[in-house]
């Protein structure tokens, strides 16, 4: 379905019973909600509702020009404004990547929203600033964020059938090419690089410590978050914790492990 909100039109999946309790599912880059299709089948035998948003960037009517309607604010607002327009009150917030980043930033600024989150491979943005300032190997594993806010970065990614990200993926094997080739519809890829060149560190420096139940999942073969960040969250969180290590799984957790991750999600959904 189409939800209209804060001027922009975002494409909503839904599923799963009608009366259950939501649960709002925020991607990464560079997919879309499709990231969560191979965990859905178990949150909805759960009696789950769930509501898989493409964000800013990917749904065709939410593709705002400016670089600076990509801060991370903008995203977040939008996941209430989604939620505001569908009468959810408060939902368990599922995230990956980017998606964990928004949902680490609605948790923040919205608790009340938020019932529980289970955040994927992107650690609290303060325990991820402290590793980057600390860990010359963490700054290391984030050289490739220069690629991707330079102005030619469309044109490598897209280069030779977008090549590089079907090889940036290539651990999901065949499932790769969907996104690579919705990343060749006008303004896409764009609007998702704008996410990198947005960044504004000074206000992922502001992110307080967390107040409702939370679960993050890291990889031990993530090439982007190493140890140090991943462990360094838990003094960012003041409520239940639980930090959970899937060894031998990449960065593509919702789809190289989605059995393991719905068993976490529901694990704190408490379902």
């Amino acid at each position: 379905m189409q939800i209209k909100a804060r001027g922009l039109t975002f494409d909503v999946y839904e599923g799963g019973p009608v009366d259950g309790p939501p649960v709002l599912l925020l991607h990464g880059f560079p997919q879309d909600h499709r990231e969560f299709d191979l965990i859905l089948p178990r949150l909805h035998a759960a009696g789950l509702r769930t509501y898989a948003l493409d964000q800013r960037g990917y749904s065709p009517g939410a593709r705002p020009t400016a670089v600076a309607d990509y801060r991370l604010d903008e995203p977040a607002a939008d996941a209430i404004a989604v939620l505001d327009a569908l009468g959810v009150e408060k939902a368990h917030v599922v995230g990956h990547d980017w998606g964990a980043q928004v949902g680490w930033l609605l948790a923040d600024l919205h608790p009340e929203r938020v019932s529980t989150l289970t955040a994927v491979s992107v650690p609290h943005p303060r325990g991820l600033g402290i590793a980057l300032h600390n860990q010359p190997s963490q700054k290391l594993r984030f050289a490739y964020m220069g690629v991707f806010r330079s102005r030619m970065a469309e044109r490598l990614l897209l280069a030779g059938n977008a090549s590089m990200l079907r090889r940036m993926m290539r651990p999901i094997g065949a499932r790769a090419g969907q996104y690579a080739t919705a990343m060749q519809d006008p303004g896409r890829l764009t609007g998702a690089l704008n996410w990198y060149r947005a960044i504004t560190p000074g206000k992922l420096a502001k992110v307080r410590k967390i107040t409702v139940p939370t679960t993050y999942v890291w990889s031990d073969g993530d090439p982007a978050v190493g140890r140090p960040a991943a462990l360094a969250t838990a003094t960012w969180v003041a409520a239940d914790y639980r930090f959970v290590t899937l060894r031998g799984i990449g960065h593509w957790v919702p789809e190289e492990a989605p059995q393991a991750l719905a068993d976490v999600t529901l694990a704190r959904i408490g379902v």
